[in-house]
């Protein structure tokens, strides 16, 4: 029979009051709010697989692109998938720290450091110093920055430097402090992240962002903030943050969803779709998913490819 429309009322009622569902204004309908889209991803939401045609056109896209191409499309081929602005993030995994010193004595006053950094690799610059130093007392400093600086994080071999300025006659302090100065910047370097965004103009598609105001807004924190948008610490395959779980105000209205894959070399990928709390999660998760995978192997192939070149 006909179901009376007051119950459904106070469930509804009863359903804002617990905070799952919100209206945002007067005349619209009631939406889940980010409390009840989070009640869905964790307990409610089924996961979905892709039919046969979406992972066609996922695999013909990363085929079509090649491994030299895909890191500066990946974030173009997703935004096509999703049709929501995309990001893309290259990251060192967790914190580099140095590995070793090298010091190659050249005259009285210059001499090349040569770091390799916990990521295995190796860098290398002539340092010229405004003191002449003796050679042979190289070997020894060598032996004190490995000691002393090998396996330490950046703010950690700064502070450390400044407790033996009174400890080291001026010019062999000057040739560590330049040493761990030029080990600090290929820390620094290695670190950056290198942060793409593309689709950006989608959001100009979505009726949350009607208002001109607030889709301008959006539209420049991800072209000029962009250095801002979530990039999880840890090694989550999949990670979904729902309205005000962005801690940027830019993004409180929106929903992220980052997915991480392996280039391989210690580094990973993140690539992450930026769109409204309603977006479809499913299938949002499942076509991002299978990308991210798709990536992983599609780099963990090519290393095994260099191997055997390099082996023959």
């Amino acid at each position: 029979g006909a179901v009376s429309s007051a119950p459904i009322r106070n469930e509804l009622a009863d359903l804002v009051e617990m905070g799952y569902l919100e209206q945002p204004h007067t005349s619209a309908g009631r939406v889940p709010s980010p409390k009840g889209y989070r009640l869905y991803v964790n307990e409610l939401m089924e996961k979905r697989e892709l039919n046969a045609d979406e992972e066609r056109t996922i695999n013909e896209t990363l085929r079509r692109s090649g491994i030299d191409n895909v890191m500066s499309k990946a974030g173009q081929m997703v935004s096509t998938l999703v049709n929501y602005p995309t990001y893309t993030v290259t990251a060192g995994r967790g914190e580099l720290s140095v590995k070793r010193f090298e010091l190659v004595p050249v005259d009285d006053v210059s001499f090349i450091v040569v770091v390799m950094t916990s990521d295995e690799r190796v860098k290398s610059q002539l340092q010229h110093s405004a003191l002449p130093f003796e050679g042979e007392k190289l070997s020894d400093l060598k032996h004190l920055l490995n000691t002393h600086f090998a396996n330490r994080s950046r703010s950690e071999m700064s502070a450390h430097l400044m407790s033996l300025s009174d400890q080291l006659s001026p010019e062999l302090f000057l040739v560590v402090s330049k040493a761990v100065e030029y080990a600090m910047e290929v820390l620094e370097e290695s670190g950056r992240r290198d942060v793409v965004t593309a689709g950006a103009s989608q959001i100009l598609k979505m009726p949350e962002y009607r208002d001109v105001d607030k889709a301008h807004e959006l539209v420049t924190f991800l072209v000029d903030n962009k250095e801002s948008l979530p990039v999880p610490e840890d090694d989550a395959p999949l990670k979904i943050l729902i309205g005000p779980e962005n801690v940027n105000e830019a993004l409180k209205e929106t929903s992220v969803v980052v997915a991480s894959y392996d280039i391989g070399d210690g580094m990973r990928g993140l690539v992450g779709v930026v769109g409204p709390t309603r977006m479809d999660y499913a299938t949002v998760t499942a076509r991002l998913s299978y990308f991210a995978d798709s990536l992983t192997k599609m780099f963990g192939k090519n290393e095994q490819k260099q191997l055997e070149d390099t082996k023959e």
